[in-house]
């Protein structure tokens, strides 16, 4: 894939030149439904994670507060909700859970099922563990039916990557990531469906500097794609972490995208291709601790839905307790996905977000000929 323009078309659109973004164009239906499966189980600490970071103390306060000790989708809203998307027409893509770790959840396999029974592609999210089966007995299971699998990776060493999520094993799980890849590349030879695989990364001040020890370790293995986003700052103790808090470590954070941008125009792939660097721009140091830029879009209203645990529609995936700020939209318990689509509440959410204080600070917003293209 030819990423050759993206660093120089992204440095023009940083520049902070008007006040509002343009309108969002709205689909028929979501073309990519999230399912909050099992936020509740996860197998690590991640020191930037909302829910199990050894900093939050969100699930004590939930638990005090009357709140239940775990939140777990039950089965039975899983196939009401993908039953209805499929009736819808646009819906392409599932994810399981990105809040906790799916492949924990009990009923992954029913979900893959469902996936293969109404046509649809499984996007995985994944801390790379793979619990309860091996890399490669997972890797059989989903890359037939999978568009994308993402990985989580927060640093090309081992010192690095165990110090942000704590619990992992690093020898570990790079040979996760290489069996996981070898079964892909063998499915694919065989005429199977082609799955690409993702790191995802955290931008934070100490992985930063291994940006691109990763990047080129990802172009070894035959990764497709380096994803991320900024850092949500949860916590105190990580306020420290963002990239975004100065005009010098934004310069700083751009130096590094200037330098990824030019190993990946130039360093093919084992198959011969570019690796795809996804939501890696550089960013305007003039506008530290501001808004991105006024003129990106939000990519998921009008596009993506979300569902919690407990059938509550989410228009997007900022952390759980500031999107319940914007507003309540229904049920999926209690009414369909079509008419919380096309309802008056989350219509008026898509044409007014860009006002809404959320919606301004959020590290999500991107480009808009990035989000329509």
């Amino acid at each position: 894939m030819d990423t050759s323009h993206s660093i120089k078309d992204h440095a023009l659109t940083s520049r902070v030149t008007e006040s509002s973004p343009p309108p969002l164009k709205v689909l028929n239906s979501p073309w990519r439904i999230t399912l909050d499966t099992n936020p509740d189980d996860c197998n690590l600490h991640c020191i930037m994670c909302e829910e199990f970071s050894p900093y939050s103390t969100v699930k004590q306060l939930r638990i005090k507060k009357g709140g239940p000790k775990r939140r777990r989708m039950t089965l039975p809203l899983i196939e009401k909700v993908l039953k209805e998307a499929h009736e819808m027409g646009g819906v392409k893509e599932i994810i399981p859970s990105t809040m906790g770790e799916p492949l924990l959840y009990k009923h992954f396999d029913r979900i893959l099922d469902l996936c293969a029974q109404y046509g649809f592609k499984l996007n995985l999210t994944t801390n790379g563990t793979f619990p309860r089966k091996t890399a490669k007995e997972w890797a059989e299971l989903i890359v037939p039916i999978g568009s994308d699998v993402k990985i989580s990776w927060n640093g090309a060493t081992k010192e690095t990557a165990e110090s942000i999520m704590q619990g992992i094993s690093f020898e570990k799980n790079l040979q996760n990531l290489k069996d996981f890849i070898s079964v892909r590349d063998q499915i694919a030879k065989n005429g199977g469906n082609r799955c690409s695989i993702t790191l995802q990364l955290t931008f934070m001040e100490n992985n930063l500097g291994e940006f691109v020890n990763l990047l080129k370790m990802a172009i070894r293995l035959g990764v497709d794609r380096i994803k991320g986003h900024h850092l949500w700052v949860h916590f105190p103790q990580m306020k420290n972490q963002s990239l975004r808090r100065s005009s010098e470590t934004i310069k700083k954070w751009n130096r590094v995208v200037e330098e990824m941008y030019t190993i990946a125009n130039s360093t093919p792939l084992p198959n011969g291709s570019l690796i795809k660097l996804d939501n890696i721009y550089p960013l305007d140091p003039a506008h530290s601790n501001e808004e991105l830029n006024p003129t990106w879009i939000c990519p998921f209203l009008g596009r993506e839905a979300w569902v919690a645990w407990d059938g509550r529609f989410n228009p997007c995936c900022a952390p759980d307790a500031k999107r319940k700020k914007l507003g309540h939209f229904g049920n999926l318990n209690e009414i369909s996905l079509s008419e919380i689509w096309t309802g008056d509440n989350y219509r008026s959410l898509v044409k007014t977000y860009h006002q809404n204080p959320l919606c301004k600070s959020c590290n999500m917003r991107r480009p808009a000929e990035d989000v329509w293209k």
